[in-house]
């Protein structure tokens, strides 16, 4: 069902989010509900009783008065004595009336202390009506009187076959409980503010240990965990363990004791990794080395030679030279990961991003080089040789990766204390499985290499690109679709531009 049009949208009441707040309104809801149940039973009551009392109060008055108004308003002396006939003693509004035949013939109302001072009233006809369906039954009930408001009534059977009605006024009664609802409602308000304040402050003091592991768990979320050895706060302070705060806080503290046994863990064996690869690859470098060496110094043997062994040897002496690479690139990123400092000093990006893809236009002159930079030189802070290996990996990517005639675009370009080079290729891009994952070690897309290329890496360029970019402080990104791939570095450069 639609809402009808030019009707404004009823806006809610904003939900409490905190538990804290949430605790707070609870609390303060469930105090007004049972000071409305206290305040309301009270009112019936009061109400009942008082109306009980009026009901009691014009049975001892009896027919005395309705009867003396046949008297044509003069009120008989009670020379019996009789204290309840004498109407001299009758309450301040005691109204009486007769009925006959339905009719109201005679009526009256005490105005003051003396009922003989003034017994006029006026009635109308809807009054008379109302008073003549009160039933005889000699019990009270509460009939509203234009003139008079609510009364409170009881109609008697006279003896000439008429109907005696006498009455008091509920007015009284009705201000007496008014004036209960309104004291009830200051103090219950009251009451409600100060609970209010109090059971905010109350709760909260309650509610300290957890938010200190609230606190705890926000500096965990801030630390580099999956980055080495990682010192985890301290835990958060124990509570009564029969409290539920007190179990949250506890069974927070032994995840943080098994987190940090297990990133410790983690470190060492990552630690044991890295020495092992530093290791290896150091104590490979030298009989690779001699590999090479010997397969070199055979092809330059003056004797004549088979050729299925000169084959040999080239194949020999070019995957010895591979695997060197291979080590020497298993040996830096091994260096890269115990975190050893790297050259700091000037270095021109312009003139790296020239030399390098002059390299690469010479190592693959059947793709299309283009350069795209800015005017003046652009300057950043680093290892003029890794910052050299970063452009060389990822020119060589592009050219392994992509068929004959693709076009390779080199931008340089400068941003608020950045510099950004991207490497862009319309080639048939990276595969959408792999793009996860492209910046790992020994990830390879074979599929997307070109069928001429000899052997290809072993997966390490990449993750060369991104550790050297890392230890800079720079980030490095891809965005890659069929057609267009793009890899982007930000390297920080306090001095960008200097012309």
């Amino acid at each position: 069902m639609s809402r009808p049009t030019g009707f404004p949208c009823p806006r809610r009441l904003p939900r409490p989010r905190t538990l804290r707040a949430r605790l707070t309104v609870g609390l303060v809801v469930l105090l007004a509900v049972s000071c409305a149940a206290v305040g309301l039973a009270a009112v019936v009551e009061l109400n009942g009783f008082l109306t009980q009392r009026l009901d009691e109060q014009l049975a001892q008055v009896g027919t005395r008065f309705p009867e003396s108004l046949e008297h044509k308003g003069l009120l008989p002396d009670d020379h019996d004595g009789d204290e309840h006939g004498d109407t001299r003693r009758m309450a301040t509004g005691t109204f009486g009336a007769r009925l006959l035949d339905g009719t109201v013939t005679n009526k009256g109302l005490i105005r003051s202390g003396d009922p003989s001072a003034d017994l006029a009233v006026t009635l109308t006809a809807q009054d008379a009506g109302r008073l003549a369906e009160v039933p005889v039954d000699g019990r009270a009930h509460t009939v509203e009187l234009s003139a008079l408001h609510d009364y409170r009534v009881v109609a008697s059977a006279g003896r000439d076959g008429d109907v005696l009605i006498v009455g008091l006024p509920l007015e009284p009664v009705e201000a007496t409980v008014h004036r209960l609802e309104l004291v009830a409602g200051a103090v219950f308000g009251l009451a409600l503010v100060a609970t209010g304040v109090a059971g905010a402050f109350w709760v909260r003091w309650s509610l300290r240990p957890l938010s200190r592991v609230a606190a705890t768990a926000t500096r965990v979320s801030e630390l580099p965990l999956a980055s080495g050895e990682v010192a985890l706060p301290p835990r958060a302070p124990d509570s009564d363990p029969h409290s539920e705060v007190g179990q949250v806080a506890g069974a927070f503290n032994r995840m943080l004791g098994h987190v940090e046994d297990a990133l410790t863990k983690r470190h060492a064996g990552e630690e044991r990794l890295r020495r092992f690869a530093a290791d290896a690859s150091h104590e490979l470098r030298t009989p690779v080395a001699s590999v090479r060496g010997h397969a070199e110094l055979a092809l330059l043997h003056p004797g004549p030679v088979p050729p299925e062994v000169t084959r040999a040897l080239e194949r020999i002496t070019a995957e010895s030279s591979r695997m060197g690479e291979m080590v020497d690139d298993l040996l830096l990123l091994a260096r890269l990961d115990a975190g050893r400092p790297l050259e700091r000093h000037p270095v021109d990006l312009t003139h790296l991003v020239l030399d390098a893809v002059t390299d690469a236009r010479a190592a693959g002159p059947e793709h299309r080089w283009t350069l795209d930079l800015p005017e003046d030189p652009v300057t950043v802070t680093g290892d003029t040789h890794r910052l050299h290996q970063v452009l060389a990996n990822l020119l060589a990517n592009a050219r392994v990766h992509t068929p004959v005639g693709t076009k390779v675009t080199v931008t340089l370009e400068t941003g608020t204390d950045m510099a950004l080079l991207s490497v862009h290729d319309d080639g048939p891009g990276v595969p959408e499985a792999v793009q996860p994952d492209v910046f790992e070690r020994f990830t390879r897309a074979e599929h997307r290499r070109r069928a001429d290329a000899p052997g290809g890496g072993a997966g390490l360029g990449l993750s060369i690109v991104a550790a050297v970019v890392e230890a800079h402080g720079g980030t490095v990104g891809l965005e890659s679709a069929p057609g267009s791939t793009t890899f982007t570095v930000r390297l920080p450069a306090p001095g960008v531009s200097t012309g």
